[in-house]
């Protein structure tokens, strides 16, 4: 039976503290010829007691960037089946299926009922499974522990300085374009329009600089107060495209927020400050 470097835990967004965990699995299974599987779960575990959770990324956008860490395999687990299993249960189900020479975990992850599986556990139980137990301990950025939560707190705030520091690498919104009001377009700013996934936590209304495939932009967020929007829009200006991009995915990469939302007195005012914020983004 083939054996296997485990990697446990939901990973959100995938940050630094993440990434650390990760790392540990995959340079340990290339020292010992061996591959990495990732157990984790589809809903983030804290929906089953609570309503309604907020995400930093959609689950496909996390599941992309854990395979481009070299994670071999993804493996989703059901947690309604999970949360009252008996925490030394889970493990030896761990231990029968993928035979394991390593498990990886953070600092601060839980399993099975009443959270009584941690790595105080996992650390207890390696040499009776025949296991190595790699905690990976918090990772700070100044006087803070990175954290999903954190990130969260941030996004809310718009302060992507924060947010792509404890990432390591901006925050990313993927999505299909999609035919808009074509205001942009009258004005002489085509833009592509977007959907936010609706499952993630929302940056605040504004203009952002992001950095796109196909070359820097602007990103309005928000409802288009000057034309009496209400609904919401989230829309990108590149510089000098104006291809046909319709039906394809988009990925942006946000940098920074330039300024908030706000209602200009006339269409003119409006265009004078989109040719403001893409000056602004051609800095970049």
């Amino acid at each position: 039976m083939s054996r296997y470097c485990l990697i446990l835990g939901f990973f959100d967004g995938v940050h630094k503290g993440h990434k650390t965990v990760i790392d540990s699995a995959v340079s340990f299974a290339k020292e010992n010829n061996s591959q990495t599987i990732l157990i984790t779960f589809k809903n983030s575990p804290s929906e089953f007691f609570q309503n309604k959770i907020e995400y930093i990324y959609p689950r496909e956008l996390s599941y992309k960037i854990i395979k481009n860490s070299e994670v071999n395999t993804i493996i989703e687990k059901n947690f309604s089946t999970l949360v009252n299993m008996e925490a030394e249960e889970y493990l030896k189900n761990l231990i029968k299926d993928f035979n394991p020479i390593s498990i990886s975990t953070g600092f601060n992850h839980t399993f099975g009922h009443n959270r009584e599986g941690n790595p105080e556990l996992l650390n207890k139980k390696q040499t009776e499974y025949g296991y190595k137990y790699f905690c990976i301990p918090a990772c700070y950025i100044g006087n803070e522990i990175v954290s999903s939560t954190v990130i969260k707190k941030y996004i809310k705030k718009g302060d992507l300085a924060k947010v792509n520091s404890m990432l390591g690498e901006p925050y990313i919104i993927e999505s299909k374009v999609v035919h808009g009001a074509k205001l942009g377009r009258r004005l002489g700013f085509p833009t592509a329009n977007l959907i936010y996934p609706k499952e993630c936590i929302k940056l605040p209304y504004g203009v952002y600089l992001v950095k796109t495939p196909l070359g820097n932009g602007v990103l309005n967020w928000g409802i288009k107060p000057t034309i009496g929007g209400e609904k919401e829009s989230l829309e990108v200006h590149i510089p000098g495209f104006s291809e046909n991009i319709y039906g394809q995915n988009l990925k942006i990469k946000v940098i920074k927020k330039i300024r908030d939302e706000q209602k200009f007195n006339s269409l003119d005012d409006l265009k004078k400050q989109i040719k403001r914020d893409t000056e602004e983004c051609l800095k970049l």
